[in-house]
């Protein structure tokens, strides 16, 4: 009788299983938040993670497995200020860990914990749930024998305040507020984040991508727009045993052996030699050059180090490079729907982390939404919507804190939670942001006595009129 009550062990759910319907409203924190934590965070992720993180210094309250799931739970909930979405979080996390150690109760003791987890550990748990991602889907992934991934940057406003402002600098305009750098690399057609870069806002997009390299999988086509163009750019793709797929514009020249009539020209082989790599005396390139006719006469002129157009055609490239539109929404999910298109932290430590950890929750999102895609029962990555993946683990958390949690714990966090939001903004720093100039009101005419050489002017006129 036992044995038929007992429930299958967490870690052995299976991913690709189909969502429940709702008819079955109990089993939401099993199916949304419950999924993301034992199907991507397993326990051997969890001791890759360990194994990197030796610190000096730990926290009595804060290990490492409550830290990173609490600024993970942030990540997911909603609230109007860092300390609504930091009580939530914690409820949420001693709702599923009643036998556990409790974590600390305050934000800044939570802060200053983070402060102290090296970025080292979080890399490693994104490298771990990478190749966790690459065990379940390797087999339903590739396209023509590739893997087509697709790279491209974006910026992410920070606070105004004055250490972020003295350590990122300035990167666009006079007085604008200090940003950091993103770089990601999505697989597609799923839109799933695969690995990301982030860095000051006056970082290289070259050098992030360069740095991301070795997180491709083996056979992968990378798809980039025009701004990635450049010899040591694809050298270091070559060299990284990958293929790539490249808008071109007019910065780049290229040679042919002989004269082709453009107007008729659709696909063909040319050398790219730039200037500096020949002063350089390094070889020239040997790639492919294709044409594809856009709308409104815009064509588009793609680069390739495929050669063979049976087997990567013109209309298949065209096709590839239409999928790179995913990783715009990929960019708009995390900026728009978390949302995080202006961060949250205030120093440096913590802003790094808070993307770091807040990527992995995008990455999860995208991945539990791609995973459920399913066609005749085989999984099918096609384009999932984050959007409902995130309601489903918000309502999650809400039912876990008013399920699993303890009559004197609902009223610690209900109390918190009160206090947190009547609480305010804190203390308030009156600084002289940089902002459009003040408006000043338009001074008084100035009235003096009319000249007689004009009043004499005047009455000639009078007269004639």
């Amino acid at each position: 009788m036992l044995a038929q009550l007992k429930r299958p062990s967490p870690d052995r759910m299976d991913v690709f299983a189909k969502p429940f319907s709702g008819r079955q409203p109990m089993c939401t924190h099993f199916t949304a938040l419950t999924a993301c934590w034992t199907a991507w965070l397993t326990p051997q992720i969890w001791k890759q993670a360990h194994h990197c993180h030796r610190p000096k210094k730990t926290s009595p309250q804060w290990k490492l497995h409550p830290v990173i799931m609490v600024l993970l739970l942030m990540t997911w909930t909603s609230g109007d200020s860092e300390a609504e979405r930091f009580a939530t979080a914690r409820a949420c996390y001693v709702a599923h860990h009643q036998h556990g150690k409790r974590p600390g109760q305050t934000l800044q003791g939570f802060q200053h914990a983070l402060v102290q987890l090296p970025l080292p550990v979080l890399h490693a748990l994104c490298a771990a749930v990478r190749s966790r991602l690459y065990d379940l889907w390797h087999r339903y992934w590739r396209s023509n024998g590739f893997v087509v991934m697709a790279c491209d940057g974006s910026r992410l406003e920070c606070p105004r305040s004055a250490e972020l402002e003295k350590r990122l600098g300035c990167c666009g305009k006079t007085a604008s507020a200090p940003m950091l750098f993103l770089s990601a690399v999505v697989l597609l057609p799923a839109g799933v984040l695969w690995s990301w870069c982030v860095g000051p806002g006056t970082a290289s997009e070259h050098a992030q991508l360069r740095q991301l390299l070795p997180t491709l999988p083996r056979c992968t086509l990378l798809v980039a727009d025009a701004f990635y163009q450049g010899y040591e750019l694809y050298t270091a793709i070559l060299q990284a045993n990958a293929s790539f797929l490249v808008r071109l514009s007019s910065r780049s020249q290229l040679y042919t052996d002989r004269r082709l009539p453009l107007a008729r020209f659709r696909e063909g082989l040319v050398w790219y030699w730039p200037t500096k790599a020949q002063d350089r005396q390094q070889p020239p390139l040997r790639l492919r050059l294709i044409r594809v006719r856009g709308s409104k006469k815009q064509d588009v002129w793609l680069l390739t180090n495929v050669l063979g157009p049976e087997r990567l055609g013109r209309q298949r490239a065209a096709e590839i490079y239409r999928w790179r539109w995913h990783i715009e929404g990929v960019f708009r999910t995390y900026k728009r729907t978390l949302p995080k298109i202006k961060l949250c932290s205030r120093t440096e430590a913590l802003v790094y982390r808070e993307a770091e950890v807040s990527l992995l929750g995008l990455q999860l999102l995208l991945a539990q939404a791609a995973a459920r895609q399913r066609r005749d029962g085989v999984p099918v990555l096609v384009l999932g919507s984050a959007r409902q993946e995130l309601l489903r683990v918000r309502g999650a958390i809400t039912t876990t804190i008013g399920a699993r949690l303890g009559p004197w714990q609902r009223r610690w966090y209900q109390q918190r939670l009160a206090q947190v939001q009547a609480g305010g903004g804190g203390r308030k720093v009156r600084r002289k942001w940089p902002r459009r100039k003040d408006h000043k009101a338009p001074k008084p005419p100035k009235i003096r006595v009319l000249p007689t050489r004009l009043k004499a002017k005047m009455v000639k006129r009078f007269r004639a009129a």
